[in-house]
């Protein structure tokens, strides 16, 4: 691996250190998790849409399916937390694979048309499910307890997820450099070429789509925890949008750009605030400035301009 990838690691480590002490409140700590949590997403994302070339308009299902099992689990059968949520992984884990094989039969927009369905099925049976689910209203989480005490604090909940944030970065960047990340990038390239040189292109297909949903149900799990109430929106066609856009504002294929694009569309919303009803016209004036200026993604094309690989 380049050593510009491990300084790179070693910055986001050293930001992740200092932020807690430098932001000025509450507000900016818990913009800040919120940053960290949907960084991890869109890790996994970028893994499947960036590197191995797969598209997915339902990630967000996934996300819900993590969130509600961290809900649903301990309200009504007495599941310790960890316990849920690894349930809730395994579960999502189990769905990806049995949907990835007849999904990923499918190219181009029919496959991107598969996925949303499969979102949209998901959204639909949490919405409906409401004596287990809460149904459109939502439902409490129970509080997050490890190693004996519970997690409550904003400064507890940081250190947990930017923890979860360096060990997904630092798993990421050794995937993406292992004989398994230069096949998915390969069948990405041509999949025709893949299969020539002896790359099972439906394995890794079903094998990337699989660990990217697990990172999304675990993360939908911290996310109920964190904000300690579950609803459908979790899981809504919009949020999946929303990570996909992350994704493609940072940069595909760019381990680093999956943090900037989450970073970035986390806050902007925040930041547009003032501008009183016009905030949605200068956030998509932003997206499409972006997206002519940038086709390739802000740390791609910047990461060009300079002359450094990431």
């Amino acid at each position: 691996m380049k050593k510009n990838v491990y300084f790179g690691l070693f910055i986001v480590v050293a930001l992740l250190a200092v932020l807690p002490f430098v932001v000025p409140n509450s507000f900016y700590l818990d913009l800040v998790i919120r940053m960290a949590i949907n960084a991890v997403i869109v890790l996994g994302l970028n893994l499947l849409i960036g590197f191995a070339g797969q598209i997915s308009l339902g990630h967000a299902g996934f996300l819900g399916i993590g969130a509600y099992a961290s809900a649903v689990l301990p309200t009504h059968f007495g599941w310790h937390p960890l316990l849920a949520m690894g349930a809730g992984a395994v579960a999502t884990g189990i769905l990806a694979a049995l949907v990835a094989r007849p999904i990923f039969k499918l190219k181009g927009h029919y496959l991107a048309m598969a996925t949303l369905g499969l979102g949209i099925i998901i959204s639909i049976a949490l919405r409906n499910e409401a004596q287990w689910t809460g149904g459109p209203d939502g439902m409490p989480v129970p509080a997050m307890g490890l190693f004996g005490f519970e997690l409550s604090s904003d400064k507890q909940w940081y250190w947990v997820v930017a923890l979860l944030l360096s060990v997904s970065v630092w798993a990421s960047l050794n995937l993406i450099d292992s004989p398994f990340g230069r096949a998915l990038r390969a069948l990405h390239g041509s999949e025709v070429a893949s299969q020539v040189v002896g790359v099972d292109v439906v394995r890794y297909k079903v094998a990337i789509f699989v660990l990217s949903a697990v990172f999304a149900s675990l993360m939908g799990s911290v996310t109920a925890h964190y904000v300690g109430f579950v609803s459908p929106n979790f899981a809504d066609f919009f949020h999946s949008i929303e990570l996909v856009t992350m994704v493609v504002i940072g940069g595909m294929a760019s381990v680093y750009g999956s943090l900037v694009g989450a970073v970035l569309l986390t806050a902007l919303p925040q930041a547009l605030a003032t501008f009183e009803g016009w905030e949605t016209v200068v956030f998509g004036a932003i997206l499409m400035g972006c997206m002519i200026f940038l086709p390739k993604g802000l740390v791609p094309t910047l990461a060009s301009k300079f002359g450094k690989g990431e």
